[in-house]
């Protein structure tokens, strides 16, 4: 957790990490030059804790027990200030190295995150362990979502987001379920001096407005901040639209030696969604603003969280805790035909806890124990609906009585002043109780445990050069529907069906090897190569449709390059490609590639100068992925996904007290989008549109 490292802003200053971001900018907004008023360089950004070429600067990264030998991708407030967001809090992963972050424009339908060649089209951040401020943010068993452990993320807005880290690979042991691609750790913002109070307004294109208030201050003792956001958009496809509210109002307070807070969060959605459309149709003639069977999905949802946190109030060592209780409820209806739906909802009553310690040994080592906990109850289910109406027709209908709980550990140790290793481990054991109410001879109760080490090492070979490497294992809880299916479509309470209690959690092991190379101050190199297997995969095969694919193996590389010369002028380009990504045993006649794109290529750059009385900050990102595989007929026949391309440009000034934005998407490729789905009778694509402009004002008080 983000918690567990205090002085962040210690650790940034290692020069061996590898950067990444496409601002590279630590600050609000570079300061003048006291010389010649010219433009300073941003603030690089961390990337990751792993040695250095001073004994002090050593012991600074030795005293996190979150200092790993990989890839950890740090993003800022200011990283987001100069993105283009839009109705997709998903976008601020945007430029991260590797990544495949979804805008799909169907409401709010989960947060697409993709990466190492995991989670296809549609599984909305699953296989990625997703963590906010200590509380995991992947949903078991969903089906008002998109299946096993989905990611929903709308309740954040960007106004609340302190810093994310982005973890490659499962190395991390402060992470549990879900954690097998790899993980994300958010920290909220609190409302110290860091944190300016603001009201915000913006337009973009097709109706879309925001309105944003933020107000932080400190009183007694206390840090408060409050957000309060409301978003509308009628969206680019026809008939879709969404109406959001989100609230968050977080305390903080130093006492004795721990810092507290408490925080929490209020949202709501309501949504209708356009669907998706067949491209051989579109290639004919359909209009790409259509709605898919002329009959709008929708859907709406409600979450209302609190959450508790400890942390030591000064240094790393001490006590970490989080508790926390939350209540999720969420529907969504897809179209399947001219007059259907499969409507999906979630009613669940989530709520856990992390107590953990670290031990700090001097310069040469750090340990941190901890045990968590979460318990899920309530009702999960998919209908079908006929003309907007529910029929007795249920695909599943359960009743979840969910309970994880284990413990981890995870340490650093320095053997040599250039070597450092790593190590960690955890337990996790589930307790399920479900209730099959479509079938209730599947009915039944599940006990199982799985245990993931870790080990690591990071060596700096030369001043300018470090490497890596990491053995891991990862995992992924049953969903509901492999212990207890529930068979084909049909009423509730109706006879056969049986349990499959036999079933283990899913576990990857992944091999990574990587360097980091400073050949100059203003040039900063990474390259990480990976091996993963993953014994039991659940693919995503068309929308709604979940298949055991058995055992998969996926290979890849990603490379990263950041150029900051020092005069307001930063440039970075990254290239991930997968090499395998495939079922080991395929079916005889059925799909082998997983469908994820093999090449994908980012590049961006930002200028900041004087102008007037203020500063203006210029952001140009550019986006592609490229050779994604999908089957089409019968028998099938392998295609490729049209390559899909994203432009991003930002221009912001800035005086002080007043923020003015413009900026624009380009999507220019007909047809083509990062979300579809390859069927017998085609391509299914949520199509784009080719631009988008908007327009924000901030005032700040």
């Amino acid at each position: 957790m983000n918690h567990y490292r205090q002085q962040r802003s210690v650790l940034r200053t290692l020069p061996h990490a590898v950067l990444v971001s496409c601002t590279m900018a630590g600050t609000a907004f570079a300061a003048g030059s006291e010389a010649n008023g010219e433009a300073e360089a941003p603030a690089l950004q961390v990337v990751e804790i792993r040695g250095d070429k001073n004994e002090d600067e050593r012991a600074a990264a030795s005293s996190s027990a979150r200092a790993l030998p990989t890839s950890v991708i740090a993003v800022t407030p200011d990283d987001i200030a100069g993105t283009n967001i839009g109705r997709d809090i998903s976008n601020v992963f945007r430029r991260v190295p590797g990544v495949v972050a979804n805008n799909i424009d169907q409401g709010d339908t989960g947060n697409g995150f993709r990466m190492r060649g995991f989670a296809t089209q549609g599984t909305h951040g699953a296989d990625t362990a997703v963590y906010v401020d200590g509380v995991p943010q992947n949903i078991p068993s969903s089906q008002g979502g998109a299946g096993h452990g989905p990611v929903f993320l709308e309740w954040m807005t960007p106004d609340m987001i302190g810093n994310i880290d982005v973890v490659k690979g499962p190395i991390s042991a402060l992470y549990g379920d879900q954690n097998r691609a790899g993980a994300v750790e958010i920290t909220t913002r609190d409302g110290g001096a860091g944190t300016p109070s603001s009201l915000a307004v913006t337009r973009e294109s097709y109706n879309g407005r925001r309105g944003s208030l933020t107000v932080a201050g400190e009183a007694n003792g206390v840090r408060s901040l409050v957000v309060a956001d409301i978003y509308r958009t009628d969206g680019y496809r026809n008939d879709a639209h969404n109406r959001r509210n989100n609230l968050f109002w977080k305390l903080s307070t130093t006492i004795g030696d721990g810092d507290y807070s408490l925080r929490a969060s209020y949202y709501d959605s309501r949504f209708t969604a356009a669907g998706y459309l067949l491209m051989p149709a579109m290639e004919a003639g359909l209009s790409p603003r259509s709605v898919q069977f002329n009959l709008p999905g929708f859907g709406d949802a409600e979450r209302s969280t609190v959450v508790f946190n400890r942390k030591p109030a000064s240094g790393e060592a001490g006590w970490y805790a989080t508790v926390y209780a939350e209540k999720f409820e969420r529907s969504r209806a897809i179209t399947t035909s001219t007059t259907q739906h499969t409507f999906g909802y979630d009613d669940r009553n989530i709520h856990g806890g992390r107590l953990a310690y670290q031990w700090q040994f001097g310069s040469k080592g750090v340990l941190i124990v901890g045990a968590e906990t979460r318990a899920d109850q309530g009702d999960a289910l998919r209908r079908q609906y006929r003309n907007g109406v529910p029929t007795a027709n249920y695909i599943n209908d359960q009743n979840l009585d969910l309970l994880t709980y284990g413990g981890f550990a995870q340490g650093q140790y320095r053997l040599a002043p250039t070597l450092k290793l790593h190590g960690g481990m955890r337990y996790d054991h589930f307790d399920y109780t479900l209730r099959n109410l479509k079938l209730p001879a599947a009915s039944t109760d599940y006990s199982a445990s799985v245990f993931t080490p870790k080990y690591g090492v990071l060596w700096n070979a030369l001043d300018q050069l470090e490497v890596f490497a990491n053995i891991a294992e990862g995992f992924r809880s049953p969903a509901a529907e492999q212990i207890s299916s529930s068979g084909s479509l049909g009423p509730p309470g109706a006879t056969g069906g049986r349990a499959n209690t036999g079933i283990k959690p899913s576990k990857v092991r992944s091999y990574d090897l990587g360097i980091n190379l400073k050949p100059s101050p203003a040039w900063q190199l990474s390259a990480t190569g990976y091996y993963i297997q993953n014994d039991d995969e659940i693919i995503n095969s068309a929308p709604d449709v979940y298949t055991a694919a058995g055992q998969t193996t996926r290979r890849g590389f990603d490379l990263d390059a950041r150029y900051t010369p020092g005069n307001g002028y930063s440039a970075y380009a990254s290239y991930g490609r997968i090499l395998r990504a495939r079922i080991d045993n395929p079916t005889p006649g059925t799909a082998a590639l997983l469908s994820v794109p093999a090449h994908q290529f980012k590049a961006g750059m930002e200028y900041r100068l004087p102008l007037a009385a203020g500063k203006l900050r210029l952001n140009g990102d550019a986006y592609v992925t490229a050779r994604n595989p999908y089957y089409m007929g019968s028998p099938s026949v392998q295609r490729d996904m049209p390559t899909y391309v994203r432009y991003d440009l930002k221009a912001t000034w800035d005086d002080g007290s007043v923020q003015a934005s413009v900026f624009a998407t380009v999507q220019p490729h007909e047809f083509a989008s990062d979300i579809a789905y390859g069927t017998t009778a085609g391509l299914l694509v949520s199509t784009v549109p080719k631009r988008q402009l908007g327009a924000s004002l901030r005032y700040f008080f």
